[in-house]
């Protein structure tokens, strides 16, 4: 029990600080950096895909391209979200607010939490008599935070079209053995014409700098023999791009059709993505909208193409991707949201295992 519960610890430690500490020795600029801002937010989005670069222009267009801030339909917005990932296990939380400064320029505020909580350290279960006590077992959480603080305007000889940027402060926690410190700059722009919607988002174009701090003393305890010690330093996120299309489609009756498109390209290095190489890798993904007298919206996406190999032979590989369903409601101002996403993540004997992801996200803007 007591080898059990030390690598179950690890565990856990290793899923915090595999993106903070990874190939330190390598690079300072690993894949999958500060990852936890890519998941998503709100459950439109998520309904779709995550396809929003072109679309968002409510409170939530503070994460998903600050551009669209000058949108808002309302003088207020704000977004609440909670999902639960992997069954329930990741929680991610979401909040934003957004307003108008003048008829030019808008600007948000947005906060994320994504964490795991109530981790058991029993290493110290076994008394010193050798008998079990529940009594020692201590928790702690594992969670990532961002405050993104959005600006945007109107670029006023050009109509339809807008600009924005995101300032970003991160902190990562592991407990009581690691935290880190970050900043980093986004920078995104939304043109409309003609009933297209195009954008463009620059996350990171600065490159995001965190700043790992090692608790030696508490890490020395969960070390196993010959297992070097962790070190502290900074780690740098590198720029990603995404470009979105969309357009509204009039159908009969009062509906309406909401295509829409993104290329998400990372800089990073080599990733398993529909197009990949060493200087850029591409992940496409797609959503539509359907909607119905601007009150009831049907939403679905597909996302994430990766190739997996397949347990039936070991040298075949197969292509996944994950889909995603979401319905809305909006009624004087306020938008109720949910999503569901599902995500396979072994495939054995013909059969998949599967993952669902619950999105709940409630929307209100005011006068």
């Amino acid at each position: 029990m007591m080898h059990f519960s030390r690598y179950a610890v690890l565990s856990a430690l290793l899923f915090g600080l595999s993106w903070g500490q990874q190939a330190k020795a390598q690079s300072t600029t690993p894949k999958y950096s500060n990852e936890f801002l890519n998941i998503g937010v709100g459950g439109r989005a998520l309904g779709m895909g995550n396809v929003q670069v072109s679309l968002a222009s409510d409170a939530t267009a503070g994460y998903w391209n600050p551009a669209g801030l000058t949108r808002q339909k309302n003088k207020y917005d704000a977004v609440l979200m909670h999902s639960e990932l992997f069954s329930g296990i990741i929680k991610n939380d979401y909040a934003a607010f957004s307003m108008p400064l003048d008829e030019q320029s808008a600007i948000g505020a947005s906060l994320v939490r994504l964490g795991v909580d109530d981790i058991a350290d029993t290493r110290n279960l076994v008394n010193e008599y050798g008998q079990i006590d529940y009594g020692r077992i201590t928790y702690f959480s594992i969670a990532d935070y961002a405050m993104l603080l959005s600006y945007a305007r109107k670029i006023g000889n050009v109509e339809g079209l807008s600009v924005g940027a995101n300032a970003k402060i991160i902190y990562r926690n592991v407990g009581d053995y690691a935290n880190a410190w970050g900043f980093g700059i986004d920078a995104g722009v939304q043109y409309n014409h003609a009933g297209w919607q195009l954008g463009l988002m620059a996350r990171d174009i600065t490159t995001t700098y965190n700043a790992w701090s090692i608790n030696a003393d508490k890490f020395r305890q969960t070390l196993v023999p010959g297992e070097a010690m962790p070190k502290g330093g900074p780690e740098v996120t590198l720029p990603r791009f995404i470009l979105g299309a969309a357009r509204l489609i009039k159908l009969p009756g009062e509906f309406t059709a909401l295509p829409a498109l993104d290329l998400e390209m990372t800089t990073d290095g080599q990733r398993n993505t529909l197009i990949s190489s060493s200087a850029v890798s591409i992940d496409p993904r797609a959503g539509i909208e359907i909607g119905y007298n601007n009150l009831v919206y049907l939403r679905g996406g597909v996302g994430n193409f990766q190739k997996v190999k397949s347990f039936k032979s070991t040298t075949q590989e197969d292509w996944h991707a994950q889909p995603s369903l979401g319905v809305g409601v909006a009624l004087s101002g306020l938008r109720l949201d949910l999503a569901l996403s599902r995500l396979a993540v072994e495939n054995t004997g013909g059969s998949a295992s599967q993952t669902n992801s619950v999105i709940v996200s409630l929307g209100y803007g005011f006068k």
